[in-house]
């Protein structure tokens, strides 16, 4: 658009409708190249429709105000350019410009709230909305007016939708008749719509929760379906593209979400890209279940496909399924990178219980940093298979086309992981694999160009660590495998390399599947999705295989039979027993996962004789093997030997007692007592205020009169 200079060529301008709007005129670009303003001429008579044409938007109504005014006199300029003005007057919309919303505050230059017409109804509704514009009525023309519209869009600094139906915490004039909604209700109501459920399901499930509250009322449930309308219609508007620049729309959505963030490092020629993501939910989810309990990683999720890898690390919820606590997005694994976000995820979970303590970590990739999780975290560091049993798995099924060469080629990898314990050489076990197998050229193409090169790193971490159990490895694969199945759909391909795409799906569909999921076991409803997630690991689907459905090869164990339970005709075949390697014939095990088949086999053969122990029973045997080694002359090191395993023992013969016992009143019966004050029972980590030395009878009296005024000064700090 051209710009003029002057205001003698802008046309005037006077619609026949009642009120008009912006969208109603024609927009001139008036000034200099260097610095100019949208404007439009219309009768001054008119710019009272004009202003109530734009508080009628129907997606951001509201009213405006006068922010700054100037007037001057007939007569008062003896030169004047044309467009000098007469009056000046300056409207914004009375959602702003202040923001007292969260993160927010008054202008710098405001030192009281402006006592003028046509504000927003209450102070707390002002989020620093940035529309104005500027109205001049002409020094030379005065039957005319020049618009000036600054900003014509009703978002904040950040660029966000402030207030209008389309913002999500949008409040208005009307918010003290809205039915009382708990935090645990609209999260229910939000994961249902962006889980797909029908909006009439929706509602119902709404309604129930607000009649815990307010009861029954058919004012209550029409509000409730304009509540949930709107909730639908603001999430099927919105988008993950704050910006088209990837790296401004992220920088705008953590912004927006610093309670959703408990790291954040943005690009630059010395730092690498690092966002780390963990709702509020997922910080007491990390609380409850990580304590004196498991943590997991799901290392380098999407690193062809991704723009960064993802990182998820994962706690072990009360049915020992995987549940994602924090999501990492990064491509630097360095130790300094690692440490940073370690480091801020542990200080965050501390603040909220400082004596949160983590007593095991599982990583699955042999590169990662080990020693940051040992500095930060304090705690043993386990190994977990899955990875490259499921990427072996993967490729061998694959490559090779033969069933008899997957399962004896799949057995020999076994044999090689094997072999750390039983004292064979590696390298020998390797040559031997490649000659045996020299006609399967496609695999071992692959195979010597990604895995002979690294192949020791991977054996050497495997024994230096202890080996985490199948059921943890099933738990990790099943989040794995529902991770890709939300992010990998064939409508999003084209979104993979936008960090924004991946933050909003992580955010919105995945938190919200397992938020449903938790919610939806521990209140015992919605009890489609409550079976779909007790059945979610291979795990548990493998316990509800009767142990008469397995039959094994008495003559050389080299096989199992498992017989179908929805249709008895059907058996699978699960060659190699015993082993993580195991090899079965069934749809879900031939994707390369650990199917329920090769679990209810190898939880059969840890009693079954004649069938080898798993992987990670040979890692704990080689663990006291070496605690027990210790020579007798060193004193102090067998001392330490000793107290370790006793320590380990008792643990064990604690959790054993409360796996067992029926009555867990038996058992607290059983600990030591252990007395404290009132005060602290009722505190955490807060030594009790009446605790000291005895003092005199003043003394006491002063402290009591100080304890009533500190109390009376905390009501006070409620009530304002």
């Amino acid at each position: 658009m051209d710009i003029v200079g002057s205001i003698l060529d802008i046309p005037v301008q006077d619609p026949q409708d009642e009120d008009f709007s912006a969208a109603d005129l024609t927009w001139t670009k008036f000034g200099t190249p260097e610095h100019h303003d949208d404007v439009a001429l219309i009768p001054y008579s008119r710019v009272d429709a004009f202003i109530i044409g734009e508080c009628s938007n129907v997606e951001c109504p509201t009213r405006f105000h006068i922010e700054r005014g100037r007037k001057r006199s007939k007569g008062s300029l003896k030169e004047y350019k044309s467009d000098e003005y007469l009056e000046y007057k300056m409207y914004w919309c009375s959602f702003g410009p202040e923001n007292y919303g969260e993160g927010g505050g008054i202008l710098p230059s405001r030192r009281y709230r402006l006592n003028t017409r046509n504000r927003a109804a209450r102070p707390q509704s002002m989020r620093g909305c940035t529309c104005h514009f500027v109205v001049k009525r002409l020094y030379a023309r005065p039957s005319l007016a020049l618009l000036i519209y600054n900003d014509r869009r009703h978002v904040n600094k950040a660029g966000f939708v402030c207030h209008g139906p389309l913002d999500r915490d949008a409040i208005g004039p009307g918010a003290k008749n809205i039915p009382y909604i708990c935090s645990e209700i609209q999260q229910q109501t939000m994961s249902m719509i962006y889980l797909g459920i029908p909006e009439e399901n929706v509602l119902e499930k709404h309604i129930e929760g607000i009649q815990r509250y307010c009861g029954s009322d058919a004012k209550v449930n029409s509000l409730a379906s304009q509540y949930v309308h709107k909730l639908g219609m603001i999430i099927r508007r919105s988008t993950h593209e704050l910006d088209l620049d990837d790296q401004a729309s992220i920088r705008m959505w953590v912004e927006r979400n610093k309670k959703s963030i408990f790291f954040y490092q943005d690009t630059s020629e010395t730092d690498a890209f690092i966002l780390g993501i963990q709702t509020e939910w997922q910080l007491q989810q990390m609380i409850r279940f990580g304590h004196r309990s498991l943590i997991a990683a799901d290392s380098t999720f999407g690193i062809k496909r991704l723009k960064y890898p993802l990182c998820t690390l994962l706690v072990f919820d009360s049915r020992q399924h995987a549940l994602p606590v924090a999501w990492v997005i990064t491509r630097s694994f360095s130790k300094p990178d690692v440490s940073k976000w370690m480091k801020a995820l542990l200080d965050r979970a501390r603040s909220v219980e400082p004596g949160w303590k983590v007593s095991g970590f599982l990583i699955d990739d042999a590169a990662a940093e080990i020693d940051p999780i040992r500095d930060i975290f304090s705690c043993p560091v386990l190994f977990s298979l899955w990875r490259i049993r499921r990427t072996w798995l993967r490729n061998v099924v694959k490559k090779c086309s033969n069933t008899e060469v997957q399962r004896e080629l799949f057995k020999r990898l076994g044999q090689i992981v094997y072999s750390i314990w039983d004292g064979s050489e590696t390298l020998a076990a390797l040559e031997e694999l490649v000659l045996d197998f020299a006609d399967q050229t496609v695999f071992m193409e692959y195979f010597k160009a990604f895995w002979v090169p690294k192949i020791e790193m991977w054996l050497s971490t495997m024994k230096a660590l202890p080996l985490a159990s199948q059921e943890a490895s099933s738990a990790i694969e099943a989040y794995h495998a529902k991770l890709k199945t939300k992010l990998f759909d064939d409508s999003h391909l084209n979104a993979l390399w936008r960090v924004d795409w991946l933050v909003h799906k992580l955010t919105t569909e995945l938190h919200s599947s397992y938020w449903l999921d938790r919610y939806a076991d521990e209140s015992d409803s919605f009890q489609n999705v409550r079976e779909e997630y007790i059945t979610s690991t291979s795990w548990h689907r493998a316990l509800q295989i009767p142990d008469s459905a397995i039959t094994f090869d008495e003559k050389d164990h080299l096989y199992a039979k498992v017989q179908g339970q929805k249709d008895s005709s059907v058996t699978h075949l699960v060659w190699n027993p015993g082993s993580e390697f195991a090899f079965c014939d069934c749809p879900w095990s031939m994707q390369a996962n650990l199917c329920k088949h090769v679990l209810k086999v190898n939880m059969i053969c840890e009693n079954h004789r004649g069938c080898q122990s798993s992987m990670s029973m040979h890692s704990f045997r080689e663990i006291l093997l070496n605690i027990w080694r210790m020579p007798l002359d060193d004193s102090l090191a067998l001392d330490q030997s000793m107290a370790w395993t006793y320590q380990m023992l008792d643990q064990i013969q604690k959790l054993v007692e409360l796996n067992s016992t029926n009555d867990i009143g038996t058992v607290v019966k059983r600990l030591p007592i252990q007395w404290s004050s009132k005060k602290t029972r009722t505190s955490v980590c807060v030594p009790s205020a009446t605790l000291g030395l005895p003092s005199s009878s003043k003394d006491s009296t002063r402290m009591t009169v100080a304890l009533k005024k500190n109390r009376k000064r905390k009501r006070l700090s409620r009530l304002r």
